[in-house]
């Protein structure tokens, strides 16, 4: 079974009593009453990142991955607890000098604070990160409407290509490779956006396992459907370039994970805000498709109007 369908046959049933679990079935933990949001999240070596042979990369990815789930709500994280399995030969003070510095690095950008974890001894590499933040409201899943606009935040695609090249799936130049390895490591997460969310989107997700999974997952219990238009989905002129060069498609480096951008629907009327948020933030924010009925299928369009089978629609966790 995949993950869902996991906590739906074993776990949901225990949160029924408490609304701000969001019957399981989103980023968060809400207490409405209390201002209070949380996020938990837990990242394994050879699952979540290849190796530990960049221990202050891997941290920073996992940092961000982590506090993108408060930001996708319209929250900005405050406060982090990490904790670490590891062994002597990946805990060396070395590494963990590394993560420190990193660590420290990334607190004084995104304005967030350690406040606990726990270590363990493990043979194999894993970290859980829960994050916190205070907010009267959030976005939550399950909210878009009939005829909403679908957007997305920031570009799609590199952090896939900079996965194959660590793999070495894939051979490029060695400015492309920096690039994409970057993007890879140190996703672009909207933090800007955060607060200014709340004032237009109607439903919203991070994109962690791939843009079509996650917009499943989005909508997963209203009786809804998309079109989403290959043409309007964000890439970098790299990866642009680099598609066009070696004659591949762009749907298929779209929607597999590890992007991080903000994935959200909006009612027709509130395109004009989100246009001047865009410019008056510098971020960017595309328009790539719209919520359909529940009695029309759901389709990723290309420029010919050709409905397109998405060959890895995201990541499930497989048990």
């Amino acid at each position: 079974m995949h993950e869902f369908d996991l906590i739906k046959k074993y776990f949901s049933k225990l949160s029924k009593l408490n609304k701000s679990s969001l019957d399981l079935n989103d980023d968060v933990f809400f207490d409405k009453k209390k201002s209070l949001v949380i996020s938990i999240d837990t990242y394994n070596e050879g699952v979540h990142f290849l190796d530990f042979k960049k221990p202050d990369l891997v941290i920073k990815k996992i940092l961000r991955s982590s506090i993108s789930d408060l930001i996708c709500k319209g929250v900005l994280p405050k406060y982090y607890f990490i904790s670490g399995s590891g062994n002597k030969k990946t805990f060396t003070h070395k590494n963990l000098s590394k993560i420190s510095t990193s660590l420290k690095k990334e607190q004084k950008k995104y304005g967030i604070f350690l406040c606990g974890g726990d270590t363990t001894f493990s043979n194999k590499v894993s970290f859980s990160i829960t994050s916190v933040g205070f907010s009267k409201n959030i976005i939550y899943r399950n909210k878009a409407k009939y005829n909403d606009d679908i957007y997305v935040s920031g570009n799609l695609g590199d952090s896939f290509v900079g996965l194959k090249i660590l793999q070495n799936k894939i051979k490029t130049t060695k400015e492309l490779k920096n690039y994409f390895v970057k993007k890879y490591f140190e996703p672009e997460i909207q933090i800007k956006l955060t607060t200014e969310l709340l004032k237009f989107a109607n439903s919203s997700i991070d994109i962690s396992d791939g843009l079509v999974g996650d917009l499943e997952k989005m909508i997963n219990r209203q009786k809804l459907s998309y079109k989403i238009l290959e043409e309007k989905i964000p890439v970098s002129k790299n990866l642009h370039n680099y598609l066009k060069k070696n004659n591949l498609k762009k749907s298929n480096f779209v929607s597999n994970g590890d992007d991080y951008q903000i994935l959200f629907t909006a009612s027709v009327d509130k395109s004009r805000i989100i246009e001047s948020t865009s410019r008056r933030l510098g971020v960017k924010i595309s328009k790539i498709g719209k919520i359909s009925r529940n009695n029309e299928k759901s389709f990723f369009i290309n420029q010919k109007g050709e409905h397109l089978l998405i060959k890895s629609p995201g990541y499930k966790h497989q048990f």
